[in-house]
Parts: structure tokens; C-alpha cells; sequence
């Protein structure tokens, strides 16, 4: 349960990290010529996608996803606003978990 919660966690500070690049950093550089700020935020959403991606992997073979869900998180990790969609999921699974006794 305490890899899905970092999972969680790391998929909201990717997608937040992803849409302040497209829609402050990048607006920065093309509109005021502030490239320092893609290279910034640019970094730190790299940084973060390959946390997701490792925790990804770490799920997926933990808690036995199908293939296409893992396939869908990370598609919904290049969509502008997917990781929230794909949060709800996360919630579900967690609030499953939880009602769940221990082993």
C-alpha cells in the first residue's frame, strides 16, 4: 500500500510538474525569451517522469497489473492532465486495499 501512496504522490508532482512546463515555463521562453525557466522546470518534470516510471514498473509487477492499465498510466503520464484522471483509479485501489484485512 505505501508504494501505491508514493506512486500517488509522485503522479500528481509529475503531472502538476508537466503542465507548469507547458503552460508557465514554455510561455517564459518562447514569449519572453526565459529559457532559464524550461531548463528549470524542464529538469525537475524529467526527474519526476523517471520516478513514475520506476514506480510504474515496481506496481505493475506487485500488485499484478494487466499490461493495460500499466500501458494506460503511462500514456496518461504524456497527456496534459492525464496523471489526475488516472489518480481516480488510484484512489479506488487504495480505498479497496484498505477495507481489505490484513494479511
Amino acid at each position: 500500500m505505501k508504494a501505491l501512496q508514493a506512486f500517488r504522490i509522485v503522479a500528481l508532482l509529475e503531472g502538476t510538474s508537466y503542465l507548469v512546463l507547458l503552460l508557465v515555463a514554455m510561455p517564459l521562453k518562447y514569449l519572453l525569451d526565459m529559457p532559464l525557466a524550461v531548463r528549470i522546470v524542464g529538469s525537475l518534470h524529467g526527474f519526476l517522469f523517471v520516478v513514475f516510471v520506476l514506480l510504474l514498473l515496481r506496481l505493475a509487477t506487485e500488485h499484478g497489473w494487466p499490461l493495460l492499465r500499466s500501458v494506460g498510466a503511462l500514456v496518461a503520464s504524456v497527456v496534459p492532465g492525464g496523471t489526475f484522471y488516472f489518480d481516480r483509479t488510484l484512489q479506488a485501489e487504495l480505498a479497496k486495499l484498505a477495507a481489505e484485512p490484513p494479511r
